[in-house]
């Protein structure tokens, strides 16, 4: 038996391959963590995706930081889609859920390599900004790996009869 849920609606699940195009395309999400007292923390973050996994940047210490290092267990959530059908009494939502374990990036050329590829992704093309920008603060964050173990992606159910 697998450790993770299979989606009930299967009808409304999307292929691996849009669920990845959406984590591709997104700039933001939610990162679900075990925090203080075994309560969640979910906290928005911005992210980049490569190659099945997911990086995130933070300051050398908080919530989410000592949450990381108490737990390696996480979820990550995107909406896609969010449009609000006021007269139908739904949404219609596309949105990816990821679970997987995630980690403080302690190799000095895995931090500065991953924290290129987030600059990268948020202002493309701007080498020269970027080496002055991590020469001046990559010592003042941490860079943090997300292993992806399960992916899901879901649509809303007249989404799916659109596509017919």
């Amino acid at each position: 038996m697998s450790k993770f849920r299979e989606m009930r609606r299967k009808r409304q699940q999307l292929s691996e391959v849009e669920s990845i195009g959406i984590l591709q395309k997104a700039t933001a999400g939610t990162l679900a963590l075990l925090g203080d007292n075994d309560y969640p923390y979910a906290v928005p973050i911005s992210y980049v995706y490569h190659e099945r996994k997911l990086y995130f940047h933070s300051a050398l210490a908080g919530h989410k930081v000592d949450a990381i290092r108490n737990c390696d267990k996480a979820s990550f959530c995107v909406i896609d889609k969010d449009d609000v059908q006021p007269e139908r009494y739904t949404t219609f939502f596309r949105s990816v859920i990821v679970f997987g374990r995630i980690h403080i990036i302690e190799d000095e050329q895995e931090k500065q390599e991953t924290a290129r590829l987030l600059g990268n992704r948020y202002n493309p093309d701007q080498e020269e900004a970027l080496q002055k920008e991590l020469e001046k603060g990559l010592a003042r964050m941490v860079m943090i790996r997300f292993d992806m173990e399960h992916l899901t992606g879901k649509q809303a159910i007249e989404m799916v009869k659109q596509e017919r």
